[in-house]
């Protein structure tokens, strides 16, 4: 029993200690406060979320409606970044709706004609709003507007920069409107900028970029370009942690990077240099179809595998020094041996189907392309 009151106890303190780290307040603030807030600087949007908006024109619509009739609406996050300034962290959706609706441009993209404020339309409850802009609105509804309050949650800059990373990832997780990468992008940042910048600078590469040229328009929306990076990265320098699921381990390789406190290392300078010449040799080889299928008949099919993306990528780093890029004749040999492979009956079946997502399947993929790499160099 005394065991068990200490453990209790260890995990009391546990808990106050995490608590004492945590500075919150709430605020209730009038969307006309957050309009002269965000004109005058003192709540920023950042770039990295404004590119998240994704709110159509009705959804817009419905928030404006339920702000004139007065309908709860949820609270809006912010991290406290210096006195009296505000980062908007969760609640872009409704602070971009209604600076929309006010003629206010933003970063997020906004129709042509919508600018200076677009006109209601799907509005349910009042169908009688529909059709109507800010500046046509009667004036009691106008000031209904710039009236109606908001709850804003106030994370304070004393408060641990690590769990200021955790609250915007849980309050982000597990929503429709965001990708994992797109959520990376946001949260990871609040550790440290430079890995995901580094990331998204990669994803620019022309070598990677005719690679990864047959990824869908679906995929390069959700930043699946920049994703691919990084699952490189993470397989090839942390892939002794992986187990079977891709996106928490690639999340837990992220933050490794990109926390302070943990500081696994990354050479940015020798990583560059590994990843341009890794998507060199395959833009020089393979092109567009370097992680593409074969089908029945062994002609390319326009897809993009990621089994494919890491048997390659992956499948030439140990042989990576000797592959002389201004020798044709290796060249030539590599892609004869890439396209060979892909028409493989066993290599097919190593990079198609389910289940092939466990370190074992993963292993044995690689080590069909480093094996056979291996035999002409």
């Amino acid at each position: 029993m005394d065991d068990i009151q200490v453990d209790g106890m260890d995990l009391i303190h546990a808990v106050d200690d995490k608590v004492k780290q945590v500075r919150t307040r709430s605020l209730d603030i009038s969307f006309n406060e957050l309009l002269d807030m965000y004109n005058n600087g003192e709540l920023i949007i950042d770039p990295d979320y404004q590119r998240l908006f994704r709110w159509g024109k009705e959804n817009q619509s419905r928030l404006i409606e339920s702000l004139i009739i007065e309908l709860p609406i949820p609270p809006i996050f912010v991290l406290e970044s210096t006195e009296g300034v505000y980062e908007l962290i969760d609640g872009l959706q409704r602070v971009t709706s209604y600076l929309h609706f006010r003629g206010i441009e933003t970063k997020a993209a906004i129709p042509e004609e919508d600018k200076g404020g677009f006109r209601l339309e799907g509005c349910d409850i009042v169908k009688e709003l529909n059709g109507y802009n800010y500046d046509e609105l009667p004036n009691s509804l106008k000031i209904k507007l710039k009236r109606n309050f908001i709850r804003v949650e106030v994370l304070r800059r004393e408060s641990d920069a690590r769990l200021r990373y955790y609250m915007f990832k849980r309050l982000n997780t597990g929503g429709e409107a965001l990708s994992y990468q797109e959520i990376r992008n946001c949260t990871m940042r609040l550790l440290s900028p430079d890995f995901n910048s580094f990331i998204i600078e990669m994803s620019s590469n022309p070598d990677f970029r005719i690679c990864i040229s047959n990824l869908s328009d679906e995929k390069l929306n959700a930043k699946g370009d920049q994703e691919l990076v990084l699952r490189f990265f993470a397989f090839k320098n942390y892939k002794d942690q992986y187990r079977h699921d891709v996106n928490p381990f690639m999340d837990e390789y992220m933050e490794a990077v990109s926390d302070p406190n943990i500081n696994v290392g990354f050479d940015y300078a020798a990583e560059r240099f590994i990843f341009e010449k890794t998507f060199k040799i395959l833009a020089l080889t393979l092109g567009e179809y370097a992680f593409a299928r074969t089908n029945a008949n062994n002609n390319f099919v326009a897809s993009l595998s990621p089994y494919q993306f890491e048997a390659f990528t992956l499948g030439i780093q140990d042989c990576l020094d000797k592959i002389d890029l201004d020798n044709p004749e290796i060249v030539d040999t590599l892609k004869s041996l890439f396209t060979e492979l892909k028409q493989d009956t066993e290599f097919k079946a190593l990079t198609t189907g389910g289940g092939k997502n466990t370190a074992k399947e993963l292993n044995k993929r690689i080590s069909s392309v480093a094996d056979k790499v291996a035999t002409v160099l």
